[in-house]
């Protein structure tokens, strides 16, 4: 059996609100509804678009149904709370949820469609806001192989790289992952840039010596920009890894499982939340470490 045309999408914020555009520019028929009635308004009476009451009329009229929502108890909500998809999806229905949430969140999702005759896919996304508008985002799939290879030509209109990583839940063990590698890896970079601000050193040159050697990394190379051009406009918001690591540890304490770097990185993304930086990009962790360090911030820029 082949994916329709009608394609639902809930959740459209700085993430799914691209992703649901790239669909819509495929030609499919996108049937859409979010939690915020602001999100919708653009899209009333837009061509290529239907615009529903509640999540459960979207399941109704469509063969596939994306979600992109902030954390578990929204996925809940959505899925299988009042008026969620659940109620209004029939057997034979697949729902991807595309959220970052826990690896346990998508496996209790999954068994209460699995029971209703519905298929489920966890297909968490790495590439930020600027992945999501180009289509060049990382997915990561858990789920029935025939379910993926149902799904694979959507997810195509998403992403540059599409991989089934094992069973229902997978995928967000292999988010999990990347946000420890990532987590880590841009207050390494601001720990840096700010180590050679203080020491009177040019930054710039600093990061352009690093990236020929072993200390390159996409991070360096992307981020490190950001930084050094105080580009600090959300791509990925600071609150945002702070919640992924908190996914992250919360699952390894399930596990009785140590993860010491993650475990400072979260208290270092904790530090930008407090200090009123949350809504910021994470490359924002300079500013953190700037303060910390009594830097001037004009004195950088």
């Amino acid at each position: 059996m082949n994916i329709g045309s009608n394609i639902g999408f809930i959740g459209l914020g700085l993430m799914g609100a691209p992703m649901a555009r790239n669909l819509a520019k495929a030609g499919h028929n996108l049937h859409i509804w979010a939690r915020r009635p602001q999100a919708l308004a653009q899209y009333t009476g837009l061509a290529g678009y239907t615009v529903h009451a509640s999540a459960a009329d979207v399941a109704a009229a469509s063969d596939i149904v994306f979600t992109m929502v902030a954390d578990s108890p929204d996925v809940h909500q959505v899925i299988l709370g009042e008026g969620g998809v659940a109620q209004g999806g029939r057997s034979g229905l697949i729902v991807v949820d595309m959220s970052t949430v826990a690896p346990a969140t998508a496996r209790e999702v999954a068994t209460a469609l699995f029971e209703r005759g519905i298929d489920f896919l966890d297909a968490p996304v790495s590439g930020g806001e600027s992945g999501a508008i180009n289509a060049q985002l990382t997915i990561m799939v858990g789920g029935e192989e025939a379910v993926f290879a149902r799904v694979k030509p959507l997810f195509d209109l998403l992403g540059k790289s599409v991989t089934l990583i094992g069973g229902v839940g997978a995928g967000q063990v292999a988010k999990a992952c990347n946000q420890i590698i990532t987590g880590v890896g841009v207050p390494a970079v601001a720990e840096a840039i700010n180590f050679a601000h203080k020491a009177g050193v040019d930054a710039q040159r600093m990061r352009e010596v690093l990236l020929g050697g072993f200390a390159a990394s996409r991070i360096l190379e992307m981020h490190g920009k950001r930084m050094l051009d105080r580009n600090f406009t959300p791509g990925f918001k600071a609150w945002m890894h702070q919640k992924d690591l908190r996914i992250v540890l919360d699952a390894a304490h399930a596990q009785h499982l140590q993860l010491p770097t993650a475990a400072a990185a979260l208290q270092l993304y904790n530090g930008m939340v407090g200090s009123g930086m949350g809504e910021i990009d994470t490359t924002g962790m300079l500013k953190l470490f700037e303060r910390m360090s009594g830097i001037d911030e004009e004195a950088v820029q």
